[in-house]
């Protein structure tokens, strides 16, 4: 790395779990003011890897609040998809979590993989496992991999915005390829 890319990377501030909790919860209190589900169904999916690295079991039962919309009030369903939005963000994403997450969205894009990419991605996971690089380095090194094969469900997913490193060189280090 030289040094003007060690500067790009030491001035860049990482968020907190703090910072990520308040910018979701920021983004809910918007969908709370539309008071429309197919605000709160976008807010749901954009969010969906993000909350998964937080809490798997909670995920499940914030899909299933949204799935219940033709059930109950929207305002009943908006007070109880906030305390279990709560509930999952109050749990910090651990290596193991992150990485289910990560495996997921492989699952995505995997069979536009020849062999060779496939062995890339697994080595860089197995980095990431090893702390040899954290969450942002491994997502700075998927996030382009959306753009060249574009997935737009992937490339609206609030997890690359939170957890990835920026690095202004991948995406055209990629695509010049």
């Amino acid at each position: 790395m030289n040094k003007k890319q060690e500067n790009i990377n030491t001035s860049v501030q990482k968020l907190t779990e703090k910072d990520i909790r308040n910018y979701v919860f920021e983004r809910f209190a918007e969908i709370k003011k539309s008071n429309k589900i197919k605000d709160l169904v976008s807010f749901q999916a954009m969010n969906k890897h993000m909350i998964m690295a937080h809490n798997q079991n909670e995920l499940k039962n914030l899909g299933n609040i949204v799935g219940s919309h033709k059930k109950i009030k929207f305002s009943e369903m908006l007070e109880e998809y906030e305390k279990h939005l709560k509930i999952a963000l109050e749990s910090n994403p651990t290596i193991k979590t992150h990485s289910n997450v990560i495996l997921h969205i492989f699952g995505f894009f995997s069979s536009s993989f020849n062999q060779v990419e496939k062995e890339k991605f697994f080595d860089l996971l197995k980095q990431y496992k090893e702390e040899e690089i954290n969450i942002g380095g491994i997502l700075s090194e998927i996030n382009p991999i959306i753009y060249r094969l574009n997935n737009t469900y992937l490339a609206n997913q609030t997890y690359f915005l939170l957890y990835s490193n920026p690095n202004p060189g991948n995406l055209f280090r990629i695509l010049k390829k």
